[in-house]
């Protein structure tokens, strides 16, 4: 294993430009931490600036057995705090950034970024998972993708893996610009882009303008894998400095999936044809989207020369991630939980698998509202509402505020019975609901935006059909 870089006090203090003051400056510290909450002894705490001061919290961080402490404030090196190791600088947040960005280039790790409206965490998995057949990788954990995730995960790189595998998140312009100059990936992903965030961006095509940030400083050796069905991502791709390989199922791409064949929840098959020539592809994941993302981490896994016998043996193997699309069975029911997040784009797709599969006495989705809309919000959820309509739906549960209730209202005029529609503000009503409405064989959808904490009907569910 290849030794780890140093990250004591001393050598932090060196890597981001602050003072060392007081004494164990060569302590090595067990990880980092931004939170005292969840700091475990032997972690370097950051005291960052935000809703709250992290500085007012370094004495409980050295109390709770924290090694060091990076500050912004130089009157804690004082007696309260005599003995701890203090890192002092201009601004902890603006350190934590370049000491990621030094640990990424000392790690001599290659760095794949992962960025869309949708996908990029399931994308993110795959492509780990297809490069862990020859390589030693690391991966980000769960939604560690912002301008304070992003740098804690690349400090993992200090164990130097092969490969570090990190999506990039964004709900505001400057977001993935200032992401992409820390993480200085040779391999970016993009994978599409959608009407998630509106809110904080007004159209679809200002979304793509700021996920384009993906495709800045790089070299001409890197390497852009865009998704060909998307004309958007395909039109800023033009512009890409390095090399650009494209994924798709509906238009020619360098990875492009033929004879599709959607098996409903079961998950998708097609041929797939590479630039190193053409297998059958099968993977447990239901949907097309899903399959787009895995053609997606398959373009990279070539770049690194996985073999694609390879690549089809892991895809195989493949599951959900949890929340994201996960299936179980209790009591005769077939849920899919997809609770962990929603958009439009996510929606459909989702609806699109239910609406495809035959084998359920009935089909029922209970759909949450999608949040950070912005002013288009009810429209948008009253066009899903229509697309639940025409899905086969025996009964629609929406839940949420105004947009939800825009939703069924969207199912009602797109066809369905208001008698097999049903409207509830809030995750817990539809729980309760939802334990009365569903049936033995049913196949049951859930989905929505975290904040509306769908996870709730989905936990009543399996508790009650248990």
């Amino acid at each position: 294993m290849p030794q780890e870089i140093e990250l004591t006090p001393a050598a932090i203090a060196r890597a981001v430009g602050g003072e060392l003051v007081g004494p164990e400056g060569t302590r090595k510290p067990s990880g980092f931490s931004i939170d005292t909450r969840t700091l475990v002894p032997g972690d370097v705490f950051f005291a960052i600036r935000g809703a709250r001061d992290g500085n007012a919290f370094v004495a409980d961080a050295i109390a709770k057995g924290a090694a060091a402490a990076v500050v912004s404030d130089r009157t804690l090196a004082g007696s309260q705090l005599a003995g701890t190791a203090l890192v002092v600088v201009g601004d902890a947040l603006e350190a934590l950034q370049a000491l990621a960005r030094h640990v990424r280039r000392a790690s001599g790790a290659a760095v794949v970024a992962v960025t869309g409206s949708a996908g990029k965490s399931t994308t993110k998995e795959m492509t780990a998972e297809l490069l862990s057949s020859r390589y030693r990788v690391f991966r980000n954990k769960g939604n560690l993708n912002n301008h304070i995730g992003l740098p804690l995960s690349l400090l993992e790189l200090r164990r130097k893996p092969d490969i570090g595998v990190l999506e990039l998140g964004m709900n505001h312009a400057g977001e993935i610009r200032t992401l992409v100059s820390i993480a200085e990936p040779e391999v970016r992903v993009w994978t599409n882009v959608g009407p998630a965030h509106l809110e904080f961006f007004g159209t679809v095509d200002a979304i793509a303008e700021a996920k384009a940030e993906i495709l800045e400083g790089a070299k001409t050796e890197d390497l852009l894998v865009a998704n060909a069905d998307d004309a958007r991502v395909m039109r800023h791709a033009a512009r890409f400095a390095g090399r650009v390989s494209t994924f798709g199922l509906e238009r020619a791409a360098d990875v492009q999936a033929l004879d599709v064949r959607d098996l409903g929840v079961d998950g998708t098959a097609a041929r797939v044809r590479t630039p190193v020539g053409e297998a059958d592809l099968r993977t447990g994941l239901p949907g097309t989207a899903n399959l787009a993302n895995l053609l997606a981490a398959t373009a990279v896994a070539l770049r690194f020369d996985v073999p694609l016998s390879e690549i089809v043996a892991r895809a195989a193997a493949l599951k959900p991630l949890p929340r994201r699309g996960e299936m179980t069975k209790a009591g005769g029911v077939t849920i899919v939980d997809d609770s962990y997040n929603s958009n439009p784009r996510a929606l459909s797709k989702a609806l699109s698998t239910v609406a495809g599969e035959s084998r359920f006495a009935r089909r029922v989705a209970l759909i949450g509202e999608m949040l950070e809309l912005g002013q288009t919000s009810e429209a948008l959820h009253r066009s899903a509402g229509e697309e639940a309509a025409k899905s086969g739906l025996a009964a629609l549960v929406a839940v949420g505020g105004a947009p939800a209730r825009a939703l069924a209202d969207g199912a009602v005029h797109g066809g369905m019975s208001s008698s097999a529609v049903y409207y509830l503000p809030d995750s817990a009503s539809a729980a309760d609901l939802a334990v009365t409405l569903i049936q033995s064989g049913d196949l049951v959808l859930v989905k929505g935006s975290r904040g509306i904490r769908m996870d709730v009907v989905v936990d009543r569910l399996k508790a009650e059909l248990a």
